[in-house]
């Protein structure tokens, strides 16, 4: 199935009275609102939280008044300009190259973020579960367990799980399409220019694609560019039990040819519609007793264990952490979330918790 540049727009608009709606929805807020001194207060007061140690965030913070107003002026004036990143790796656990802005850049992101975040959460669906207030892995997990146990039927149905991953998911994130997306939300045509600065201040290996893992904006933009799929995975090829994180997804089924159907409408929606491709090596449709492997547990239908990868990089972090309790808290949390008893107390014994 291909998907003409008509058709999307046919499907998106006419397409089922949600996605018709919704549409309709845009942004009230102005321009103003965002580079107001009031919100780049706000923005600062979130944005140094945990980073007062870090020598630019002093620098920035020895003459923060004289620095919002500059930057308030520039903003006002339309003469404000982004500048480049700080490339890093890490290693999470596979390498993930990670660009990190200016503070004078990160704040305008923060400040961005406080006004556009509440607007475009609204617009999203309940099972997308990345960089949401009230979401996370710990809900997505729970969601999966909930649905798992609706197509199961209480075990009296197999379980069947379509896995999908994204290929290169931030690296291929088209400009022109995400500027498309914004521009049906967002009537400010100045909000719409500092989205495209920012936007444009950074591309991966192609001119026009990528956006940087490091800033925040980027979390928000490529939800609002994911939504564009999540409204047709629920909406024309009515999955109904779906749940996506970043670019993880998974739908659940008890009809093995339904979810094989779906399949190359996926595919082709996400290619023509949003230039991504699905990761060829991680597409899986198989059943919850073979064990899902989704978001760093394997899922059965009762219980779900730590994958290895996982434990390996949990031990090398509380390893490594400046504080080990805190770091060693946090983990133990995360266990508490699947069936790791013995790992949890093998923790709590070694560091003596």
């Amino acid at each position: 199935m291909r998907f003409s540049a008509f058709q999307v727009l046919v499907k998106s608009f006419g397409g089922g009275g949600r996605l018709k709606s919704m549409r309709c929805v845009q942004l009230i807020h102005t321009y103003d609102d965002i580079i107001s001194v009031e919100n780049l207060l706000l923005a600062w007061q979130e944005f140094e939280k945990g980073k007062k140690n870090k020598k630019d965030v002093q620098e920035f913070s020895l003459c923060l008044m004289d620095n919002i107003f500059l930057l308030h002026n520039d903003l006002k004036n339309q003469t404000y300009k982004h500048g480049g990143y700080h490339a890093f790796n890490i290693a999470d656990p596979k390498p993930r190259n990670i660009h990190k802005a200016s503070v004078r850049d990160r704040l305008v992101h923060h400040a961005i973020y406080r006004i556009l975040y509440p607007f475009f959460d609204k617009t999203f669906i309940a099972d997308s579960y990345s960089c949401r207030l009230g979401k996370g892995t710990h809900k997505a997990l729970e969601r999966f367990a909930y649905f798992s146990g609706k197509v199961g039927r209480n075990k009296t149905a197999t379980v069947w799980v379509l896995k999908c991953d994204i290929r290169k998911f931030f690296a291929n994130i088209d400009h022109d399409i995400l500027r498309e997306i914004l521009k049906w939300y967002i009537p400010d045509v100045k909000i719409l220019a500092l989205l495209n600065e920012v936007i444009g201040s950074f591309c991966s290996t192609m001119l026009g694609k990528g956006l940087p893992l490091g800033n925040l904006t980027s979390q928000l933009l490529v939800n609002i560019y994911m939504n564009e799929f999540d409204q047709f995975a629920k909406h024309q090829i009515k999955a109904e039990f779906y749940v996506r994180y970043a670019d993880d997804f998974i739908l659940l089924s008890d009809d093995r040819e339904w979810l094989k159907r779906q399949t190359p409408s996926i595919r082709d929606f996400l290619r023509e519609r949003l230039k991504l491709e699905l990761h060829p090596k991680k597409l899986f449709l198989e059943t919850l007793v073979s064990g899902i492997d989704f978001l760093g547990w394997v899922h059965f239908a009762n219980h779900r264990v730590l994958r290895t990868v996982t434990k390996k990089k949990m031990f090398r972090k509380i390893k490594n952490a400046k504080s080990k309790e805190k770091t060693t808290d946090s983990y133990l949390g995360f266990l508490s979330h699947g069936n790791a008893k013995r790992l949890q107390t093998r923790i709590s014994r070694e560091l003596n918790f």
